[in-house]
C-alpha cells in the first residue's frame, strides 16, 4: 500500500489540462485564438502552415512545428505525441494556389493518410473539392484517432460579433435594400458551399465570392462598379459549421472595401468573427465605412 504523508493529500496534486491543438492559416486569427487559449491557462501546440500562419506564433505557442496542409499523418503523430485530445482550426487557406498551382503544391504534397482522406472526395466518381466535404474528411480521420476539431469560438468567443451598428453612419434606405437582397443571395451561395460574400449596389449584385476569396470579390468589385458605394454583404452558410470556414473580417476587409469605392459592410452577428477590432474600427472611422451586424435581414430596416 502507499503511504501518504502526513497533512499530504494526494486529492490535492493539481494536474494541468492538456494543451490545444491549433492549426493555423493566414492572418491574425490564429494568433488571436492562441491568447485567449494561453490567456485561460491552457498550453498550445501549433501546426503552423507553410507560407501561410504568421511567425508570432513562434513567441506565443508551447511548440510549433511549420507544415504542408497535406501531411494530414503528420499532424495527428504530432498531436498525439503532445498528449493533445482537442483541436481547433483558425486562419486562411488560399485554396486556389493549393489546389490549381502545382509549384505551390508541392510544399504541401499530402502524405498517405491525406490520400486516403480525400481520396473518396477527390477521385471519386462525382469528384467533389468543396471546404465543407474536405473539411469534414478531415474531421472523421481525426477522429478514428481519439482527436477532437473543436470551434475556434470554443476558446476564443468574444471573437465573435454581437448584434448592432458597429460604427459609421446608419444605413440609407438604398443600402438597407441592397443588404436585405444581398444576405438573401450570400445566403443561397453558402449554401451551395460556394462563398461567403456578395458585393451589391441599386439592386444589382456586383461579385459573387468563390474560390479566389473575398480579398479577390472586393477586388473585382472596385474594377466592375468605378461609383463606387457598394455594399459587402458577408454571412454564414445556412447550417454553418462553427469548426470551420467561419466568416471572418478584420482590418484588411475595411481597407480592401475602401480601396476599392465601398461605403458599408454587412455581416451576420453571433456568426462572424472579428480580428483585431479595435484597428477595424479604426480604419473604418477615417475611411467612412459603415459596419453592421444583424441576426437576420429582418432586422436590417431597424438598423438603418
Amino acid at each position: 500500500m502507499r503511504k501518504v504523508l502526513p497533512g499530504f493529500s494526494t486529492s490535492s496534486i493539481r494536474q494541468d489540462p492538456p494543451p490545444i491543438g491549433l492549426i493555423a492559416g493566414w492572418g491574425s486569427f490564429p494568433v488571436e485564438v492562441a491568447e485567449h487559449v494561453i490567456a485561460s491557462g491552457r498550453r498550445v501546440c501549433c501546426i503552423a502552415i507553410t507560407d501561410h500562419a504568421s511567425t508570432e506564433l513562434e513567441s506565443l505557442c508551447d511548440h510549433v512545428k511549420w507544415s504542408g496542409v497535406g501531411k494530414i499523418g503528420a499532424h495527428i503523430r504530432y498531436f498525439r505525441r503532445h498528449g493533445i485530445r482537442q483541436v481547433t482550426m483558425a486562419g486562411k487557406l488560399f485554396k486556389s494556389e493549393l489546389l490549381f498551382q502545382g509549384s505551390v503544391w508541392i510544399k504541401h504534397c499530402p502524405d498517405w493518410t491525406a490520400i486516403r482522406t480525400f481520396g473518396p472526395c477527390l477521385l471519386g466518381n462525382r469528384p467533389d473539392s468543396r471546404d465543407d466535404s474536405l473539411l469534414l474528411a478531415v474531421t472523421d480521420t481525426y477522429a478514428r484517432h481519439s482527436l477532437t476539431i473543436c470551434p475556434a469560438t470554443d476558446f476564443a468567443p468574444e471573437l465573435l460579433v454581437d448584434q448592432g451598428h458597429l460604427i459609421g453612419t446608419p444605413l440609407t434606405k438604398k443600402q438597407s435594400r441592397d443588404a436585405e437582397f444581398g444576405w438573401q443571395v450570400a445566403k443561397q451561395m453558402g449554401g451551395m458551399d460556394i462563398g461567403q460574400s456578395i458585393t451589391i449596389k441599386d439592386g444589382t449584385v456586383l461579385a459573387v465570392e468563390a474560390v479566389e476569396g473575398t480579398d479577390e470579390c472586393i477586388a473585382r468589385t472596385g474594377t466592375l462598379c468605378r461609383r463606387g458605394g457598394w455594399t459587402l454583404v458577408k454571412v454564414s452558410k445556412p447550417n454553418q459549421d462553427m469548426r470551420f470556414d467561419v466568416p471572418t473580417i478584420g482590418p484588411q476587409t475595411v481597407t480592401r472595401v475602401a480601396e476599392n469605392g465601398g461605403t458599408a459592410i454587412v455581416i451576420e452577428a453571433d456568426k462572424t468573427i472579428l480580428v483585431e477590432r479595435e484597428e477595424t474600427f479604426r480604419l473604418a472611422k477615417q475611411h467612412g465605412i459603415t459596419i453592421v451586424a444583424l441576426a437576420q435581414p429582418q432586422a436590417i430596416a431597424a438598423a438603418a
